[in-house]
């Protein structure tokens, strides 16, 4: 395995292009609401990243065994665990949605991020599955620093997922991320504790569980070769962060001022 070390000019590329891709989701979160669709979603994020210069890292993205993917982000309403591709019809209340965007910048430079929506008034359900996802999320990222495993940020996550009644995705994973979109290594999101890669500064990934409120089992849904849902139908949910390691600890690179606020378990981070 060949896990990518970033220099301090290289961290300064990944800082810019995580700023920008988290002011993506920044700029179309007072839009999202009853009535628009993830068409409109779609066209305001493309509208930001011209705006800032950059591209969409998913539209034309085809890895093998894949159709090239035809939207500027992914959006993912309610059983759709990942990958959901934008389209015309409206979304109405007591919906959820995952916003994923990924941009590139002039420099080649990739940012990653995601975020959850509730549309108008939501079930308790749906309400509490996001927000233990946000959680669970971030007690993946607290787990990052130099000389912890990859298995610890696995760990921490499936624990507080299925402690909750929650399932674990284990067909996505977090990833590594620079000038590739996906790099070395895979960020799994269950895990035994000190095992697998040891974290060292430098390193660069995205940490991004998906959890299911029912059984962890996917499928793929319809022929367009993109779009995942749960097996049972239940809800999913899914928050993304880009995170690099430090020297002491950890520094988030996508969160903004217009991230959610933070657990109140987390009593200090860097930005």
């Amino acid at each position: 395995m060949s896990i990518t070390i970033k220099s301090a000019e290289e961290i300064a590329g990944m800082r810019e292009a995580c700023r920008l891709a988290s002011e993506v989701l920044d700029h179309i979160t007072p839009h999202i609401r009853p009535g628009i669709t993830t068409n409109d979603v779609d066209r305001l994020a493309a509208e930001c990243m011209a705006a800032q210069g950059t591209i969409s890292a998913t539209i034309g993205y085809q890895p093998p065994g894949y159709p090239p993917y035809p939207k500027s982000l992914c959006t993912s309403l309610n059983h759709v665990v990942c990958h959901g591709i934008p389209n015309d019809k409206p979304l109405k209340k007591g919906d959820i949605m995952n916003v994923d965007v990924t941009v590139i910048t002039k420099d080649g430079w990739y940012g990653d991020n995601s975020r959850m929506y509730l549309i108008g008034d939501v079930s308790i359900a749906a309400k509490r599955l996001c927000q233990l996802t946000f959680e669970a999320m971030w007690l993946g990222i607290l787990q990052v620093k130099p000389g912890a495993h990859l298995g610890d940020i696995g760990h921490a996550i499936q624990k507080f997922a299925e402690g909750h009644g929650l399932s674990v995705v284990r067909e996505f994973c977090g990833h590594g991320i620079g000038k590739k979109f996906h790099e070395e290594p895979q960020v799994l999101h269950y895990g035994r504790p000190g095992t697998l890669e040891e974290l060292v500064p430098g390193m660069t990934f995205t940490i991004e569980p998906m959890l299911n409120a029912g059984r962890r089992e996917v499928k793929e849904h319809g022929n367009d070769g993109w779009t995942i849902v749960t097996k049972d139908h239940s809800l999913s949910a899914q928050w993304e962060h880009t995170v690099l390691v430090t020297e002491t600890g950890y520094e988030v690179l996508t969160l903004s001022a217009g991230s959610p606020p933070l657990p109140p378990f987390v009593t200090a981070v860097k930005t």
